[in-house]
């Protein structure tokens, strides 16, 4: 690491500073992981952090360190919620005023929980359809009010208070050979990714990002940080258009590789660590376990670390969570189907056309007359997606005309 760079990060201080506000968070082995992927893979448990994200972390280290001036006059900073909550509790514990800007799309459980953090010493805005819309507003309310914004990634102290999940991991497992760590912006890889390289420099670092937010590779296959023109929103905590140039730099010199998953297979994992290990991650924060198989070749027989970064998951997503999850795994298929105009039609399809595992689960006429039945929108959650090619087949056979939705996704948003 260059000498000017790693002279600006002192994560020695920033743990000293932070290690009687925020909870040193279990390095945990997962056994079946581990046999899974032939390795020792250890879960760094930032859901169970105060605040239940690693967050906090920055957020504390830089407010802490603010003139009395500053911190009479308050901060203001724009999150998609979690680093809300790290600078909402960092406000109460320093006695600070707060301003909070969060997107309008913002679990509800998000919003409600920086509210409780805060204990009534900040004031939140909800603003924007994503995390870059309502950046935008709070930097024009911080310039306005004359107060000091605490940014969610791009900047030293943030990158220091978050390399501190490098410390506790390197002091807790000092044979750690890899490590793979998620990317919204960029603050925790590049801290924790600075920290790690300079203690451990044969260490294999790699970052993961959702394949819908980008964000990070793109910059690193344009040589600098580039704003994205959409993004899918779904893994909030890591759907952001644009990554820091502090951020980029510093994860442009430590990292190994730059991943991406597929949002599905994020929500695949999230079922399995509840239902396997009972761990409820929120989306960002099954980034870095549900990345293993494309990276397994590289973790085989070491000691490798998956940072759960984050845990503030709301339960009314999960049905959600579930449902592209089935998408993903080739389990739900949806289709306009047209019924033969004949009597038993209906009966034919579910009797002929379903196989012994199969299950309708959505069914509605999308234009019904008083002489005909027009097409049908039908779902239908296979045992096995292996199953798939022969459901088609007696469609076919028995002359169900039929248009595959998920293969359509304009159809599919329209009508699903």
């Amino acid at each position: 690491m260059e000498t000017e760079t790693a002279n600006l990060l002192d994560f020695d201080s920033a743990y000293e500073r932070l290690k009687e506000v925020v909870k040193r968070t279990p390095l945990e082995y997962n056994a079946g992981l581990s046999a899974k992927y032939e390795c020792e893979i250890y879960l760094k448990r930032e859901d169970l952090q105060i605040v239940r994200s690693y967050k906090l972390r920055g957020a504390y280290n830089m407010i802490s360190q603010l003139s009395q001036d500053e911190l009479s006059r308050g901060v203001v900073c724009a999150s998609a919620g979690n680093h809300a909550q790290g600078v909402a509790f960092s406000c109460s514990r320093l006695g600070a005023k707060g301003v909070i800007f969060m997107p309008e799309i913002t679990p509800k459980q998000k919003v409600t929980q920086t509210e409780m953090h805060g204990k009534g010493n900040i004031e939140i805005v909800l603003t924007g359809d994503t995390f870059d819309d309502c950046l935008r507003e709070a930097l024009i309310y911080t310039e306005a009010h004359g107060m000091t914004f605490i940014p969610p990634f791009d900047n030293y102290r943030i990158i220091e208070g978050q390399g501190t999940v490098g410390v506790e991991i390197l002091q807790n497992l000092p044979g750690i050979e890899a490590i793979i760590m998620p990317i919204g912006g960029g603050g925790l890889a590049a801290g924790t990714g600075s920290y790690l390289k300079q203690h451990a420099p044969g260490i294999y670092l790699a970052g993961v990002e959702p394949e819908g937010a980008p964000s990070m590779l793109e910059a690193f296959e344009n040589g600098g940080p580039v704003t994205l023109k959409e993004i899918n929103r779904f893994v909030d905590g890591a759907a952001v258009k644009c990554v820091g140039k502090l951020t980029y730099n510093l994860c442009r010199e430590v990292l190994d590789d730059m991943l991406l998953v597929p949002e599905g297979k994020v929500c695949t994992t999230i079922l399995k660590l509840y239902n396997e290990d009972a761990i409820v991650v929120e989306p960002a924060g099954a980034l870095s376990v549900a990345v293993l198989d494309a990276c397994k070749d590289k973790i085989k027989g070491k000691k490798v670390v998956c940072v759960i970064s984050g845990g503030n998951n709301d339960i009314a997503r999960m049905q959600e969570i579930k449902e592209k999850s089935l998408l993903y795994e080739g389990l739900k298929h949806y289709f306009i189907v047209r019924f033969p105009q004949r009597p038993g039609a209906l009966k034919l399809f579910v009797n002929n056309v379903l196989g012994p595992g199969d299950d309708i689960t959505r069914f509605e006429f999308i234009k019904k007359t008083e002489k005909e039945n027009g097409p049908a929108l039908v779902g239908i959650e296979l045992k096995n997606a292996a199953d798939y090619p022969a459901l088609l087949n007696r469609m076919e056979a028995h002359r169900f005309s039929v248009i595959e939705l998920n293969k359509d996704q304009t159809l599919f948003e329209y009508l699903v």
